[in-house]
């Protein structure tokens, strides 16, 4: 994922030479369309209607970072958002006026409903938008046909069973939920009220994603056999971005007391008073108001609320608002790096590997090795910092052995994976993938990274085949290369054998305005997903369904939470290894492999 600038072109062009005409199943006359976002991408991409007649009626529940990345991406002609719920006077603020105290991206991620909407005061906002500070009272709300949840972690599941026992469709942020039983629950759940039950794993409405799904059924990449993925932040102590301010100030080590989010209030005042334009105003006056409402977090109630306050092992006293306020930091409310992090990458992962298979189910991992831990932070929470993990996925043609116990151990049989036709994207006989066929214990390997402290490299992944390499950096580029030669240029062709990579000399660098001939910046899924979603809810019919189905989310979640399980082990000193059981992905077996238990 550290390439020179040089090398950076010459894959993206290659790239945009790839997807042209060769996706046999992709609109004509949107190629431009499908590497850029815009008004109606998702649905030419995926084939679903360009707008409702009668948007779906939405309550979203849940109204803090990624809540409000939601109700950012947001299409007014699929969703109307008749309601919001958050107990933090500052979430609410940000869900009406968007975000302004952050960086020009958060800010046009989280634009809030006013932009969304063209509403011009939160009065005439709330004229169309009811507020409720417990959820059981928003999900009596005749008038809500549906629910984005974008709560703590341990809160997805109690929501989105209780709005699913409603009558009310879900779309969750990821992870499903906070232990495999509650996602097993969650799944029951939604088949028994026959509703859809959505997981926001965006990365099956990225088309980066989706076009590098294809280029590996092509066989353009010959045989998968490695995936490098990572997700490296520059996180440190001081500046750790999943410990936000708190407010009423935090104790530092000699015991005063420190406000920041006072101390910026005080700034952004003395700022105002010295601005000499209208612009500059109006932005301190939108900064100002929005941290006065940060800083009223203070008198939540959050113990009323069920979270909880407890002494950490520095000796240090924590709050409940604190446990409120740093969710993603306890063990209680969060699931540390491969729920908020790895779980997108072992998704994508998993797509990548799912390509090779011919019936386009998604395929489960065999094993996992993970070690990590807290290696830089201090003991003022119980996430770990870093995280290192290696997976096994079974590779086309894969039997699993007799009496290993890999995958399968309660039936201890074999399970052999299909092939994939390059040209055709059907199950054929194995002589169309001849290396795979030699070998039924040919495995895909996926390392995975996760670290805090260095930034080094981003985050993304590598895909590596016998015949070339893909590499997707921030779900906003797909480079492709000829073996592992990262200087020389792809050029594809498509003829009766179907689509092919030959290596021409690279020359001069390609110009950057290559990429200027598409309309911005590839849309990461978001709004692709929750159209999608509401789509589906307009037009019911078995073959109408989220990509991200209940079986989907769950896979992903259980890959996470398994790692987790790998992890305790290996800091218990008893090895960090885990089998994979086939009745874990089985909604309606009740085993799971975090001894967590099914309630449905």
């Amino acid at each position: 994922m550290n390439l020179t600038p040089e090398e950076t072109e010459v894959g993206r062009d290659n790239y945009y030479e790839a997807i042209g005409v060769h996706r046999r199943d992709f609109l004509k006359g949107v190629v431009a369309a499908g590497v850029t976002s815009g008004a109606g991408l998702g649905a030419m991409y995926f084939g679903y209607g360009g707008s409702l007649g009668d948007p779906v009626r939405v309550g979203v529940i849940g109204t803090g970072d990624e809540g409000n990345v939601l109700i950012g991406a947001i299409n007014p002609e699929y969703v109307h958002v008749k309601a919001i719920c958050d107990i933090r006077p500052y979430s609410v603020h940000r869900a009406f006026h968007g975000e302004w105290n952050s960086s020009p991206l958060a800010r046009a991620a989280r634009k809030g409903l006013m932009a969304v909407y063209g509403w011009q005061t939160e009065d005439e906002a709330r004229t169309n938008v009811k507020v409720y500070t417990d959820y059981a009272d928003l999900l009596k709300d005749p008038a809500i046909e549906a629910i984005i949840i974008a709560l703590p972690l341990h809160l997805h599941a109690p929501v989105a069973v209780a709005a699913l026992a409603a009558g009310k469709h879900v779309l969750t942020e990821k992870l499903m939920a906070h232990n495999v039983a509650q996602c097993k629950d969650m799944a029951r759940a939604a088949k028994k009220q026959d509703l859809l039950l959505a997981t926001g794993h965006q990365r099956h409405y990225n088309v980066l994603y989706e076009n590098a799904k294809h280029l590996l059924q092509w066989g353009l990449l010959g045989e998968l056999h490695h995936i490098r993925a990572q997700w490296h932040r520059g996180n440190l102590p001081g500046s750790d971005s999943w410990k936000a301010p708190l407010p009423g100030g935090d104790l530092r080590h000699d015991g005063s007391k420190y406000d920041k989010i006072a101390d910026d209030l005080r700034n952004r005042r003395r700022l105002l008073k010295e601005a000499a334009t209208p612009q500059a105003i109006l932005e301190l006056q939108k900064q100002i108001a929005e941290l006065e409402k940060f800083d009223s977090d203070k008198q939540v109630d959050a113990e009323k609320h069920g979270y909880q306050s407890l002494q950490l092992p520095s000796g240090r006293d924590r709050s409940a608002l604190e446990e409120l306020v740093r969710w993603r930091l306890w063990n209680r409310t969060g699931g540390g790096l491969m729920a908020e992090l790895g779980s997108h990458q072992l998704d994508a992962a998993s797509i990548f590997v799912s390509a090779m298979r011919g019936d386009g189910k998604k395929v489960h991992p065999l094993s996992v090795h993970a070690v990590g831990g807290r290696h830089i932070f201090p003991m003022d929470r119980e996430a770990e910092d870093h995280v290192y993990c290696m997976f096994e996925f079974p590779a086309p043609g894969y039997e699993v052995p007799k009496g290993t116990g890999q995958g399968d151990s309660s039936k201890d049989v074999k399970r052999k994976f299909g092939y994939y036709d390059p040209v055709f994207g059907v199950p054929s006989a194995e002589e169309n993938i001849p290396s795979y066929k030699d070998d039924s214990n040919k495995r895909i390997v996926v390392t995975y990274s996760s670290i805090n402290g260095n930034g080094f490299g981003g985050y993304g992944e590598v895909v590596m085949g016998t015949k070339g390499t893909l590499i997707l950096k921030t779900e906003q580029e797909l480079m492709v290369y000829k073996d592992q030669d990262t200087s020389s240029k792809i050029s594809v062709t498509d003829d009766k054998g179907g689509p092919t990579m030959d290596t021409q000399a690279s020359g001069a660098a390609g110009a950057v305005a290559k990429a200027a001939d598409y309309a911005g910046p590839v849309s990461r899924g978001y709004a692709e997903e929750i159209e999608h979603w509401a789509w589906c809810i307009r037009h019911r019919a078995p073959e109408n369904l989220p990509r991200c189905t209940p079986e989907v989310a769950m896979g992903d979640a259980i890959i996470a939470l398994t790692t987790n399980v790998a992890l305790a082990r290996s800091a218990r000193g008893e090895g960090g290894y885990v089998y994979f059981k086939e009745e874990w992905f089985d909604v309606d077996n009740d085993e799971t492999p975090d001894g967590s238990r099914t309630t449905i």
